[in-house]
């Protein structure tokens, strides 16, 4: 198996932590970024959108698309499921994998981006306007979480599942962007970002 990928790829790290949950690692293979190799004809055989991460397994077929990628590798490898079997449970993973994609994902990308990526990159100052946007959105989305987690250790219910899995990245990007605030002022989210934070995938994925 082989993972087409940059290490500081929120898609890319998502995958990384699902192959350690199961068990299992896969060949790295570094798409440089930083030189545009991700728009290079040889990966974007593997991946059309020209972005990353892409998935290629043993018996050569391919596969793009981080959330697609994550549930492949659930279904096809031995080891403990990140995926309910109970309906009711199933219905709350795939839901907040929805959410992660569509509301939090957008929101906390714009404080990441002005935050951690553009200084980076050397793209100048962050466009403050973005980043109170994007916080604002974030703490909307933080806000609906809380009291469901309240009452619950995980997204889909009592386990660890694909949702928390695909919540990850942007968690510990929002806190390397200085937004621990935003957590401190809902602490049943804090504590389970505590919770799946500390997970040996993980901290492996994120801090080597």
């Amino acid at each position: 198996m082989k993972v087409y990928g940059h290490p500081m790829s929120i898609c890319t790290r998502k995958v990384l932590t699902t192959l350690l949950e199961k068990g299992h690692e896969a060949q790295f293979v570094l798409v440089d970024l930083g030189k545009g190799e991700q728009k290079h004809p040889a990966h974007l055989a593997r991946h059309p959108f020209g972005v990353v991460p892409a998935f290629e397994d043993d018996d050569g077929f391919v596969l793009y698309e981080s959330r697609a990628i994550i549930r492949y590798l659930d279904r096809k490898l031995p080891g403990a499921s990140l995926t309910p079997s109970q309906p009711h449970a199933y219905g709350l993973m795939e839901q907040f994998i929805g959410v992660e994609q569509s509301y939090f994902s957008p929101a906390a990308f714009k404080v990441i981006w002005e935050r951690v990526f553009k200084p980076h990159m050397g793209g100048g100052a962050a466009d403050e306007a973005r980043v109170q946007e994007g916080r604002a959105g974030v703490d909307k989305v933080f806000g609906i979480l809380e009291p469901m987690l309240a009452k619950q250790p995980y997204l889909a219910g009592d386990s660890f599942s694909l949702a928390d899995v695909s919540w990850m990245p942007e968690l510990e990007f929002l806190v390397a962007a200085g937004e621990q605030g935003l957590f401190d002022k809902h602490p049943s989210v804090a504590a389970w970002w505590k919770r799946i934070g500390g997970r040996p995938s993980w901290k492996k994925v994120a801090h080597g």
